[in-house]
């Protein structure tokens, strides 16, 4: 596998996508990207894609622009796979030579670091310029892309790319991918029809996200498309995650010994509780037991589902850190550390380098000394991850002697 050293001075989130690309085994020596749909399954894709409603609208007003200034536009799905690439003649036929064609796919882990693949891995904008690929033959271009949603479900639908020289290394450029882009969404919400009248939820439901936060972010939803967005303070983003993990409730003294590290008085408890019934609103906290009485959808719990469906993949990307990693209350450091535990052992098992990558540049998992053991065992001593793997090794020997 051909190595070459990363250009001085790279950006945290590329260089974070260059270690994704070699722990998934990609050659920066590679030519092209993969094609990974031929022509009669591309057109079908195509047609059958959401995207497809607003292609015309994209070419239109991006594609014009792209095209003037001597760039590539290409919109792919959310696997990576450009369905449409479309520019001049000649600036297409360029692009053929690294494989940015229709059909190809531009998955970090396929193409190696690039903007529309940095875009998915990240669900943010990307901005890649020439030397921060990762893929030696790409580097005399430069990329901007960003996530189209699904208005409806607010899921990755794919991804919008313009791909070109230094002309498109501007502000202005990233500006004009992210309002093509929005302006594509809404014109997708303007075609979901509205559910039947009886159909319509009714119902409170919350959203609780504790993943790598201090302070549980909490999202109430009442069912008719209002939302309000909260930060709970560190003793009641403790009392929620308690409860949301007890479906059946608590009792006040159950509560209490999950929730303090000493006895806590039952006064002090209550008052905490009343505080929070305030916060939520009184339909949204009962007592005698206590329990949250709307459904709960959060995100380790679906980290939780994933890793029991054997998704290990999905896991990783929704696994944004541990369980508020400051509490110190008992239930809450059984919760994060049961996680933990399962997503770890997942990881050890899989054998998959790129996933226990992901974990060894974490910051709760840079010291794990099993792990970076487990990726010694499957990365290939010409991977230029191997370097990486064995200083790190050797770090934690001398550190641990």
């Amino acid at each position: 596998m051909t190595q070459e050293p990363a250009p001085q001075g790279m950006r945290a989130e590329v260089a974070a996508s260059w270690e994704r690309s070699a722990a998934a085994g990609v050659d920066v020596g590679q030519a092209e990207a993969p094609v990974t749909l031929d022509v009669p399954d591309l057109r079908g894709q195509r047609e059958a894609h959401p995207l497809a409603r607003v292609f015309p609208l994209l070419d239109d007003v991006l594609g014009r622009e792209v095209r003037d200034c001597g760039a590539v536009m290409a919109l792919a799905d959310a696997e990576g796979t450009l369905l449409w690439v479309c520019g001049t003649t000649d600036r297409l036929r360029h692009a053929e030579r690294i494989g940015f064609v229709e059909g190809s796919n531009w998955d970090e882990r396929l193409a190696g670091t690039n903007a529309p693949g940095l875009a998915l891995a990240t669900g943010r904008d990307a901005f890649i310029t020439r030397d921060e690929h990762f893929r030696s033959s790409v580097r005399t271009w430069s990329c901007a892309a960003t996530p189209i949603h699904d208005p409806g479900t607010s899921q990755v639908l794919g991804v919008l790319d313009v791909t070109g020289g230094d002309e498109i290394v501007v502000p202005q450029t990233m500006a004009m991918v992210r309002a093509a882009a929005r302006l594509a969404e809404a014109e997708l919400a303007r075609h979901l029809p509205p559910p039947p009248v009886a159909d319509r939820p009714t119902g409170l439901r919350l959203l609780l996200e504790l993943l790598g936060h201090n302070e549980a972010l909490v999202t109430v939803d009442d069912g008719r498309g209002k939302l309000t967005r909260l930060r709970l303070s560190r003793r009641h983003s403790e009392i929620v995650a308690l409860l949301a993990s007890s479906p059946g409730g608590l009792t006040g003294d159950e509560l209490a010994v999950m929730l303090y590290e000493e006895d806590g008085g039952t006064s002090t408890l209550r008052a905490e509780l009343n505080r929070l019934r305030g916060l939520l609103g009184e339909e949204l906290l009962a007592s005698r037991p206590y329990r949250l009485t709307a459904p709960v959808t959060g995100d380790w719990l679906a980290v939780e589902a994933q890793l029991a469906a054997g998704d290990l993949r999905s896991a990783m990307k929704g696994y944004g850190g541990p369980v508020l990693p400051r509490s110190t209350a008992p239930g809450v450091v059984r919760l994060r550390e049961a996680l933990a535990a399962s997503l770890r052992q997942a990881l050890l098992r899989s054998r998959a380098p790129e996933l226990m990558s992901a974990w060894t540049r974490s910051g709760w998992g840079r010291d794990d000394y099993d792990m970076w053991l487990a990726q010694a065992a499957v990365v290939p001593a010409s991977s230029p991850m191997r370097a990486l793997v064995d200083g790190q090794i050797a770090r934690l020997d001398r550190e641990l002697a």
